[in-house]
Formats: C-alpha cells, sequence, structure tokens
C-alpha cells in the first residue's frame, strides 16, 4: 500500500497536551510521548496518599503507604507536606479546586520532563470527574518548581517561574504541589518500592 509524504507525516503529528496548573504552574505542553503511556509494571503493596487539610488546603499532606496485610492497617512509610488547588475546596471548580476524592492511576512520571511551564520532577495522573460527575478534572500532575535538569532557576521577580519561592508556591490550579526536596525525597523513597501503581485522594 503506498501512502503519501503528506498523509505519513500526518499520521506520525503527535498530539499535545495540555495543562493549566498555578503558583507557579501555568499552561503546560506535555511531552506526546510520555502522555501516551500506560502504568503496566509497580508495586501493588504501596501506594500514594494525599490528605487534604480543610483548614488550609496548601498545607495537607503526601503519605508513601504499605498496604497491610492479614487484617493489619495500612501503614506509613513517609510523609511531605503538598498543597492542591488555589485554596478553593470545591473539587468541581476547574483550575481553582483541589483535586476530587477517588483512586488515581499513575500514567507516567519523569525525573526531567521538559513542558512549557512544568519541569523537571512530575508524576501524571490520569483524569478524574469530581462528585456527580458534574466537571472532568484533566491535566493533572504531582509537581513542584524547577527546571528541566531538576535544578533551581534564577530568581525572577516576587514569582519566579523555576524557583521555589516560599509557602506560596505550594498553591496550584488543581495539582499537587511539592517542594523541590520534598518531590526528590518521594522519588527516592517510592523508586525504593518499585513505584506504586495509584494515588488516592482523601478528606
Amino acid at each position: 500500500m503506498s501512502i503519501t509524504t503528506g498523509a505519513f507525516r500526518r499520521r506520525l503529528t503527535p498530539v499535545a497536551l495540555t495543562a493549566v496548573l498555578l503558583g507557579g504552574a501555568a499552561v503546560t505542553a506535555a511531552q506526546p510521548a510520555e502522555a501516551a503511556k500506560k502504568p503496566s509494571s509497580g508495586s501493588s503493596s504501596y501506594y500514594l496518599l494525599f490528605n487534604k487539610n480543610w483548614s488550609n488546603p496548601a498545607n495537607s499532606r503526601l503519605y508513601l503507604m504499605k498496604k497491610g496485610s492479614n487484617k493489619k492497617k495500612d501503614t506509613k512509610v513517609a510523609s511531605w507536606r503538598a498543597g492542591s488547588g488555589t485554596g478553593n475546596t470545591n473539587a468541581c471548580a476547574s483550575n481553582k479546586g483541589w483535586l476530587p476524592n477517588g483512586t488515581y492511576d499513575i500514567e507516567f512520571k519523569s525525573k526531567t520532563y521538559n513542558g512549557s511551564k512544568i519541569k523537571g520532577y512530575v508524576v501524571k495522573l490520569e483524569n478524574k470527574y469530581c462528585a456527580g460527575k458534574r466537571t472532568k478534572r484533566t491535566d493533572l500532575f504531582i509537581h513542584s518548581e524547577m527546571r528541566a535538569n531538576g535544578k533551581q532557576g534564577s530568581k525572577q521577580g516576587a514569582d519566579s517561574p523555576w524557583r521555589w519561592d516560599g509557602n506560596r508556591d505550594y498553591k496550584s490550579n488543581g495539582c499537587i504541589k511539592m517542594r523541590p526536596s520534598d518531590i526528590k525525597s518521594m522519588f527516592s523513597k517510592a523508586g525504593a518500592k518499585k513505584w506504586p501503581r495509584k494515588v488516592r485522594v482523601v478528606s
């Protein structure tokens, strides 16, 4: 079967994935090769747990959890401060509210992600409807503020896009946001457990 050059090129054109984030996060173009990946392996004995803080969403907690066996309770392996949303606790508010409760597949992870506004260490989560399926929340990440090589960028005004400037950077348009040192610690500890397949969000 013959294929014209133009048709062949159109078949190879990647589909761009965009993410709207804040706080630094803003519109992010994901890397298509990574965005297409689905988790095929990993540990089912561990998972990440994001526990929302109603009094201060920017001071919530992310845990690495080990599932209990023989009716034993799940145990905490490690924990880090993390934020989600702009302070809005309405999970149906796109680009403002924190993540909807539920269990998420991890679609991919990267230490050298090079989106237009998000770079470095990231974990991409699947899309999720809020309660009642009123709104589908998309382009959800666990991320920080850094360059693609994992280093901090130079200071640029009050809020540098590639640099962690303080507690205000825990805010995001719905994604889970962590300090650079904490997301690196999470990658190290989760990697030592062959990486969980799931992230649970609770409140």
